[in-house]
């Protein structure tokens, strides 16, 4: 009988030691996740993705938003690379869209007007007489559900109801963030509406691979793409396709960003920098290069590829150090960049452009990846 007693009582062990060893396997392969507060009455958290290699991103679903993404650098120290604040209280009052996915449309759109399907719709407007990133409140501004996480992925959505911000259509926004064993932050998109509508969602992290202290002139740049789309003054696309061959826009090779960023140019006075879209080369709708950045202080470097069209180079232009980020530090003038992969701004008034026509039912899909090195 006590034999039996035992023989149960090894088995019930057994049990719990493989129920427990299955819960930790679980536990491991879920991503972390921590609170960080309430918006429109909503939770909000924060989410930990790390790889084999010790590169970490911190994302919340506030915005979508990258809070932080640490990499290292030629000496194997790391360092965070992107430009954000230290609580929700600073991305929900923060004006310049650290880190986050902005939309229903990425860049500017002309008066904020435009006519699909016969029928003209006038948006928000937030930036002089046009509408940028999406209006007053664009998806950096509202809390994304997160799904199907793992401790290297997690999905966020967001559903933007008919009439938000004047767009037509009930749209549904995913986004994936994956960090993968190749140092690569990867964002998969997918989007439909249930109208017809336009969308260009894209990334709006600012990145500096030397570290905030320090400006990003030194970085330097390549841009796979021949063409430019040149602005008027208030930064909407003529409509011209203008070669970048003898002008401050030529990243063909890399180049300092701070090279020819102060030329008596009337696109980089306009800008205060830059501040353009350049048309890529490569088919859209697969992957391709898009830039590479090398900053030679700490021998980090960033590719970015992308299935779309389009990059936005901003050298943030607009940063004066009243935007107060991690750690209280001020952030000054060009202490920071966006790469932003997307269809050209004012497409829908531009029918030569790329086309950002959602039909109804349809999905987009598009993928950017943000590769990190050293040399």
């Amino acid at each position: 009988m006590k034999i039996r007693m035992v023989s149960i009582s090894l088995i019930v062990l057994l049990v719990i030691i493989i129920g427990a060893a299955g819960q930790r396997t679980e536990v491991k392969n879920k991503v972390q996740t921590h609170p960080f507060g309430t918006a429109d009455g909503k939770q909000v958290s924060y989410f930990i993705l790390k790889n084999k290699n010790g590169v970490e991103a911190k994302l919340t679903n506030y915005g979508a938003t990258v809070i932080s993404l640490k990499v290292p650098d030629r000496n194997g120290k790391f360092d965070d690379v992107v430009l954000g604040y230290d609580d929700l209280k600073g991305y929900e009052d923060g004006k310049s869209y650290f880190g986050a996915i902005v939309g229903r449309y990425g860049n500017r759109i002309a008066k904020g007007k435009f006519s699909l399907d016969g029928k003209s719709y006038s948006l928000s407007t937030n930036d002089g007489p046009n509408h940028l990133h999406g209006g007053v409140k664009g998806f950096n501004k509202v809390v994304w559900g997160a799904t199907d996480s793992t401790a290297t992925a997690v999905r966020f959505t967001y559903v933007s109801k008919a009439g938000e911000e004047g767009y037509p259509g009930t749209l549904s926004a995913n986004v994936t963030y994956t960090l993968t064993d190749a140092n690569e932050l990867r964002l998969e998109y997918d989007v439909t509406s249930d109208k017809d509508t336009i969308q260009n969602l894209t990334h709006h992290s600012y990145f500096n691979l030397a570290g905030p202290d320090h400006d990003i002139l030194s970085h330097e740049l390549l841009l796979n793409s021949d063409r430019y789309t040149p602005v008027d003054p208030t930064l909407i696309p003529t409509g011209e396709l203008a070669n970048v061959e003898g002008t401050p826009f030529d990243f063909r090779k890399p180049a300092k960003v701070g090279a020819r960023i102060n030329d008596a140019n009337d696109q980089l006075k306009r800008g205060k920098g830059y501040d353009h879209n350049w048309v890529l080369n490569g088919e859209a709708g697969k992957m391709h290069l898009a830039a590479r950045v090398f900053e030679p202080q700490s021998g980090r470097v960033m590719e970015v590829t992308t299935t779309e069209p389009g990059i936005q180079f901003y050298s943030g232009n607009f940063l004066n150090g009243s935007e107060h980020g991690k750690g209280g530090k001020a952030y000054a003038y060009r202490t920071g960049f966006c790469l932003e992969t997307q269809h050209f701004p004012d497409s829908p008034n531009h029918p030569a452009f790329p086309s950002t026509t959602l039909k109804a039912g349809q999905h987009y899909r598009t993928t950017t990846v943000y590769k990190f090195s050293t040399k």
